[in-house]
């Protein structure tokens, strides 16, 4: 008779298991930030991957060293705007081409030299120099190619001799500066430093009030006269140190390891990496003060790192994608950081010239900062 009870509690309810399913369905109700990750992430990747990322960048500014200008010249830089590849900022001297290059605002650099319409037009092939900013080899690759083939087709109507495809009209000389023999280990490695710090600086502060309050120890801290601010930044500062060895480790594996140049001061990058340190977990705080537990504050962290990952120009080049991702991207502290390190380690930027990407990721630790102390709870409720 026992058994026969047993048997009939353990065989399958329809209505229970419908219960159940419900009960769940209201849980997840219940708990909006994983209801949101749930249908947001999807929809993030979808646009992102749909809309932002773009292996072939267009549209790239180039800058041009005018020494001939003659009508066959100004007719190739008309072609090079028109093949969509190169958007044309104007024409400068040697001197500012260098430190448009050096700064980063030029992906190209085209010089023509003295003599190249009389060259031209007497049958010699003239030298064209480009001059491309490889410490992404992917952004340049497309462009490069277009000016393979662009000779040709620019000049075979204005020279009715130019009938040898053999012999092409101009000895392009293609100069990839910062990273000659384009080693994608020039580009990927010191990202990796921004995408590692960005990984575990904001997960590990992300969890460190919510571990508290989850344990029960929350309740000792509430309890001390200590502001905010003291606990925040005393929560911060062991992770900086945790930072600047994983920074360590990193820069010694590249050198060793990778061979990737270190041309900068070393000082210097190791002082903007201890600020984006800072941005990065002064961001883990304020999520660990708006989480509820552990798993959100996870939730969250991911939800950051995603886009941090694909809009920053760590994977796909920056320029390659349209313009409201990019306007996403420079809000991350990531996109300015890669755009730092890799200025320092494969340019030698100095002092000077890192400022125009200091200064919004200071601005992006005080906007969080402020957001984090005006969130920060001072009781369990």
């Amino acid at each position: 008779m026992a058994k026969a009870k047993n048997g009939a509690a353990a065989s399958f309810s329809f209505s229970r298991w419908i219960g159940i399913m419900v009960k769940e369905f209201i849980q997840l109700r219940r708990d909006r930030l994983t209801f949101g990750m749930i249908v947001g992430i999807p929809i993030l990747q979808l646009m992102l991957f749909g809309f932002a990322i773009n292996s072939d960048p267009k549209h790239l500014p180039t800058a041009v060293v005018m020494a001939d200008p003659g009508p066959l010249a100004r007719s190739y830089v008309a072609a090079m705007q028109n093949s969509e590849y190169f958007r044309i900022v104007g024409s400068v001297d040697e001197r500012q081409a260098d430190e448009l290059l050096d700064h980063g605002q030029v992906q190209f650099v085209v010089t023509f030299p003295p003599g190249f319409h009389r060259d031209l037009v007497r049958g010699k092939s003239p030298v064209l120099l480009v001059e491309a900013d490889a410490t992404d080899p992917m952004a340049a690759g497309g462009a490069i190619a277009v000016l393979n083939h662009l000779g040709m087709e620019v000049f075979a109507p204005d020279l009715p001799g130019l009938q040898r495809p053999a012999m092409p009209p101009v000895d392009l000389r293609v100069h990839r500066r910062y990273n000659p023999e384009g080693l994608t280990s020039y580009n990927v490695v010191p990202g990796l430093l921004g995408v590692i710090l960005t990984m575990t600086m904001v997960l590990m502060t992300g969890l460190a009030m919510t571990r508290e309050r989850e344990r029960g120890t929350f309740e000792n801290l509430l309890a001390t006269p200590a502001t905010p601010v003291e606990v925040m930044t005393g929560k911060i500062v062991p992770y900086i140190v945790i930072g600047l060895i994983q920074v360590t480790l990193v820069l010694l594996a590249a050198r060793w390891v990778f061979n990737v140049p270190m041309h900068g001061s070393l000082l210097l990058l190791y002082s903007v990496v201890l600020l984006f340190i800072c941005a990065n977990l002064t961001l883990g705080i304020t999520f660990s003060s708006l989480a509820r537990n552990q798993l959100q504050a996870m939730q969250m962290t991911f939800f950051f790192f995603l886009p941090s990952i694909l809009l920053s120009g760590f994977m796909f080049p920056f320029r390659g994608m349209p313009e409201w991702a990019q306007v996403i991207g420079s809000v991350l502290p990531l996109t300015h950081f890669l755009v730092l390190v890799r200025g320092i380690m494969l340019k030698g930027n100095d002092l000077t010239m890192v400022w125009g990407q200091v200064w919004p990721i200071l601005l992006f630790i005080g906007a969080v900062l402020a957001v984090g102390l005006k969130t920060f709870r001072r009781t369990l409720d």
